[in-house]
């Protein structure tokens, strides 16, 4: 992305098939507004958490604005299971469950 560039979350409203996310992208006095969509069945069986969304809309939206030098050519995004899917299994936590090596007893 270039210097100058603003990126702008202003919020998500909850329709009956999607949650739609919506993100402001400032640039040399020009304002576009994106709006990137998760289905609601995919927080219903857990795929996505709702404190993750806003992040993983944030992701999508700048790999869109990184593939097209900052002018992708829609405004509005679905965000798809495969993303999903990706988005939790870079951020699973591996069990760091500390073990002590002493013995017991």
């Amino acid at each position: 992305m270039t210097d100058g560039l603003i990126v702008q979350y202003l919020g998500f409203q909850a329709k009956l098939l999607v949650r739609e996310y919506a993100f402001q992208v400032r640039e040399a006095g020009a304002e576009r507004e994106f709006t990137l969509n998760i289905a609601n069945d995919a927080f219903l069986t857990h795929r996505v958490r709702y404190q993750d969304a806003p992040d993983i809309c944030a992701q999508k939206l700048q790999a869109e604005l990184a593939a097209h030098a900052n002018h992708p050519p829609q405004t509005e995004y679905v965000i798809t299971t495969d993303e999903l899917d990706a988005y939790r299994t870079a951020r699973a936590v591996k069990p760091s469950r500390y073990r002590s090596r002493h013995s017991e007893g």
